[in-house]
């Protein structure tokens, strides 16, 4: 396996309708769960709109300007999928396209290429008031297949991430994913909470491509109640923190 998109298909394969990620946003209440087959499915519909709305081609990058959140996981897989890099957090104007959640309007504006707003409400549902000259993905993304079948191959060599410190390939990130989870001793029982920034570079590590590599699921938590985390381990059969926070 050389890109992030086979690693989601390889976890998927022995079982892909139990639960991969669950996500709680301690601020709004949320609580949303996804199957590999749901996954899978949000990924596929992002990925045709990124190659058909946004015209996206390999090798181009796309702006991400999101917070922890299960879209963000699909935004990042979608990238991956379609073979345009992740650019987390990055200067819009220096990237050809640029997805956003509302706070993130303002910057967003920008780019000099198409954008997407993502309105991070509850259950996906649509924005209640979309900015000129953005796409609401919350309304587009739904008329979009359930499969998707790039243009030309997605390979390893294609730049998957670009951030302030650098670059990596698809390739690069399967390896640090399955690095990751041999030093964490990750395994596909393993069952791992997560309160650390997707927009890091240990975040996604912990919140996504290490358990991937491994077929393990994740508890995603943005906003976290600290005083909440130890229940929740609990009724979610938490196996690991991670990163792992001292006692």
């Amino acid at each position: 396996m050389t890109t992030p998109a086979e690693l989601l298909r390889a976890a998927a394969r022995p079982d892909s309708s139990r639960p991969f990620l669950t996500f709680y946003d301690d601020a709004t209440g949320e609580r949303v769960e996804l199957s590999f087959t749901t996954l899978d499915n949000w990924v596929a519909k992002t990925a045709n709109m990124i190659v058909e709305d946004l015209g996206a081609r390999p090798g181009e990058r796309i702006a991400l300007l999101l917070p922890s959140h299960w879209q963000s996981v699909v935004w990042y897989l979608a990238c991956w999928t379609a073979g345009v890099a992740a650019a987390p957090d990055s200067d819009p104007a220096q990237a050809e396209h640029v997805v956003t959640d509302p706070a993130g309007v303002e910057r967003a504006a920008t780019c000099p290429g198409e954008r997407v707003l993502v309105p991070m409400r509850p259950f996906g549902a649509p924005a209640t008031e979309l900015p000129a000259g953005f796409y609401d993905y919350a309304a587009e993304v739904p008329a979009y297949g359930d499969q998707f079948a790039p243009f030309s191959p997605v390979t390893g060599d294609l730049t998957a991430l670009e951030r302030a410190g650098g670059s990596a390939t698809g390739a690069e990130l399967v390896q640090a994913a399955h690095a990751a989870a041999a030093q964490w001793g990750l395994g596909s029982g393993d069952r791992v909470l997560v309160t650390a920034d997707l927009g890091t570079a240990e975040g996604l590590l912990a919140g996504l491509l290490a358990p991937l590599a491994v077929g393990a699921s994740v508890v995603l938590c943005r906003n976290a109640d600290e005083a909440a985390l130890p229940r929740r381990a609990q009724t979610e059969r938490v196996t690991r923190r991670l990163p792992e926070v001292p006692e």
